[in-house]
């Protein structure tokens, strides 16, 4: 039987509510792994129609994460950023990501942004989940057709993010 978004919600709001800190977050990687492992719960909900490219698939109105698709059909070079107070996680159904982990080198202050220097390199691949907990500084590279799940803890249309620069 296929995994649906109500059990993966469902899954997730109970691993957050028994432990909303590090280890819970690092049991909503392992949901997302079990969801891009799903060929149905890909097919249903990350197509291009609707996860163009990014479509919040489910909000949860008690604590506040979100269950996001993103499907990127072209090329998308991200540049290095937080999530502001908010922590995601990101996982990959579909084609590779490069992602890059930045340290901050010279902390902003007012209109200056954050300096950072990349830190590691790594390819997520398919069936990879990864948490970027609140602060962690990061950018994605996709070359190909790439389709993602993202957990965010909350909603980051809402959330500002950090000034940051590459140093």
């Amino acid at each position: 039987m296929a995994y649906t978004l109500e059990q993966l919600s469902g899954e997730i709001r109970t691993a957050l509510k028994a432990d909303p800190g590090l280890a819970g977050k690092q049991a909503v990687c392992g949901l997302v792994s079990k969801a891009l492992r799903d060929e149905d719960f890909i097919a249903r909900h990350l197509n291009p129609d609707q996860c163009k490219p990014r479509k919040v698939l489910y909000e949860d109105p008690e604590l506040g994460f979100c269950v996001c698709g993103h499907v990127y059909e072209k090329p998308a070079h991200g540049s290095p950023h937080d999530h502001g107070s908010s922590w995601a996680i990101y996982g990959v159904a579909v084609g590779d990501t490069e992602m890059t982990d930045w340290r901050i080198v010279q902390p902003g202050s007012g209109e200056q942004p954050s300096l950072v220097v990349p830190e590691k390199t790594y390819v997520m691949k398919p069936g990879d989940s990864h948490l970027y907990d609140v602060g962690a500084v990061h950018s994605p590279k996709r070359d190909t057709l790439t389709k993602l799940i993202r957990i965010e803890g909350a909603n980051l249309d809402r959330i500002k993010r950090s000034n940051i620069k590459a140093a």
